[in-house]
């Protein structure tokens, strides 16, 4: 069930401790996102973030979304430890209590001219608004089934990449996009934008496991990278945000 995050404007479907599963605006907000013009490191996106927020009139727990980029697909002990990095400053924002966390976000590493670090490639924020359009970040989600057991363990055709398990790997995360969704009383058409991550040929089953199912009713953006772990070969996410910058 989705909880209220009343500090940021927001609430969110729980997730794990480095992020929720997405985020919906409360009644009088609105959802914004900002990309920036070329990637910034994690300490000077965090920064950066910071001042346009505040510039903005909003406060940092308004902060609900984030898209990031890294060098290349961690270990499963070296996400964590890049997690535990992350949210330190999530907790100094008021966004992290330790245990939950409320900030949607996606993580993907580029397969060519990847950044020497990981680093910030958009941000999503709450701003008021008295009559707002449907306004939501679904977060990033690959081949994955929930639970407590390793990646390796819980990974969808785990070492495949053939095109029947790659459309079996797609067909899952867009189940996942689609019970998210479900959960803000939300389907695909009431999305804006689709993205999809993954190095493998969509085309197999792009008509039938994408386009069919409305993922694509407003485009699909590409982007030649693969998840944040190894050994994953297919990621997700979508929003609906009516204002949208390049800074």
């Amino acid at each position: 069930m989705a909880v209220d995050f009343a500090a940021g404007g927001y609430r969110f479907l729980p997730g794990v401790f480095q992020y929720s599963g997405g985020v919906a605006a409360l009644s009088g907000h609105t959802i914004r996102r900002v990309r920036f013009r070329k990637l910034l490191p994690l300490k000077q996106g965090f920064e950066r973030i910071e001042r346009l927020i505040a510039e903005a009139g909003r406060p940092p727990t308004s902060f609900c979304a984030c898209e990031l980029r890294s060098p290349a697909p961690f270990t499963e002990q070296g996400f964590r430890a890049f997690n535990e990095k992350y949210v330190v400053t999530l907790q100094k924002w008021g966004l992290f209590d330790g245990k939950v966390n409320p900030v949607a976000r996606s993580n993907v590493c580029p397969e060519i001219d990847p950044p020497p670090e990981p680093s910030f490639h958009a941000f999503s924020f709450t701003a008021a608004d008295a009559d707002p359009a449907p306004s939501f970040v679904i977060a990033g989600s690959a081949e994955t089934k929930e639970g407590s057991a390793s990646y390796s363990e819980r990974t969808i055709r785990r070492g495949e990449t053939s095109a029947e398990a790659m459309r079996e790997k797609a067909h899952y995360v867009l189940d996942e996009m689609e019970r998210r969704l479900a959960v803000f009383d939300l389907d695909w058409a009431d999305t804006t934008a689709t993205q999809v991550y993954t190095v493998h040929d969509l085309y197999p089953f792009l008509a039938d496991e994408i386009v069919r199912r409305g993922a694509a009713h407003a485009g699909l953006t590409w982007h030649y990278a693969r998840p944040p772990v190894r050994e994953l070969e297919y990621e997700m996410d979508c929003r609906s945000i009516s204002r949208e910058s390049v800074v």
